[in-house]
């Protein structure tokens, strides 16, 4: 229905928070009705007696009660159960239009998308010049790529390049290349969110510990040395 109906309002207001942010709340009022139709069943609370209530003088004595008038209110309401409406509404089916074409809705995502794939490209190429030894390419790309890391599929992409080259066997590094990994690594961390700490952060885990350079015949640095302190 958002798609046939509501492009245009859509459109119209996209310069104005306001607008869109009330229209955010009615969608939202929508899709709680959606789940929760059932409104709360309301408990009628019976107040407690107060405390030294049973000391007082002069207490009215409880009233019979009429067995007449209360079957006759029983009866009342079992009547009235019995002609009131189901509680579940019928599910109304009904054909939505197909609206704009989706391309109509996409030609303005088009510019992030093709930003989004020149980034991923920036970093991939740049961690393929430090693995080739070409420093002076990778110098040129490492600020956009330290750019592009606060972007969720950069970091994703880091971490699925960086993979690769451990599978190859090339996780032993000069210091030169130990160095551009770990700033990459350590900005990378520092640009995650808690949404990241499952996926991003676990996936650098086994790559913090398998990238390693040689300081000294039988002294290895690994990674996880260099980038420990993230939270």
């Amino acid at each position: 229905q958002l798609v046939a109906y509501e492009v245009k309002r859509m459109r119209a207001e996209e310069g104005n928070k306001q607008k869109i942010l009330r229209h955010i709340k009615e969608l939202a009022e929508k899709l709680y009705k959606n789940e929760n139709p059932h409104p709360a069943v309301t408990m009628h609370k019976v107040q407690k007696p107060t405390e030294g209530c049973h000391l007082r003088l002069h207490q009215k004595p409880f009233p019979r009660l009429d067995e007449g008038t209360v079957q006759w209110i029983i009866d009342q309401a079992t009547a009235k159960l019995q002609t009131a409406p189901p509680a579940v509404k019928a599910e109304k089916k009904c054909m939505v239009p197909s609206g704009p074409p989706i391309a109509a809705i996409l030609e303005r995502n088009g510019n992030a998308l093709a930003n989004s794939a020149r980034r991923l490209e920036v970093v991939r190429n740049c961690i393929s010049y430090i693995f080739e030894n070409k420093m002076l390419e990778a110098k040129k790309l490492f600020p956009a790529v330290l750019r592009a890391m606060k972007g969720r599929a950069a970091r994703h992409c880091l971490t699925q390049e960086l993979n690769l080259h451990v599978q190859q066997n090339r996780a032993v590094l000069d210091h030169q290349q130990f160095d551009f990994v770990i700033r990459m690594m350590n900005c990378c961390l520092q640009d995650c969110t808690a949404m990241d700490e499952h996926g991003i952060a676990a996936a650098l885990l086994p790559l913090v510990t398998a990238f390693c350079r040689k300081l000294s015949p039988g002294i290895t640095q690994f990674a996880y040395s260099c980038v420990q302190e993230h939270v």
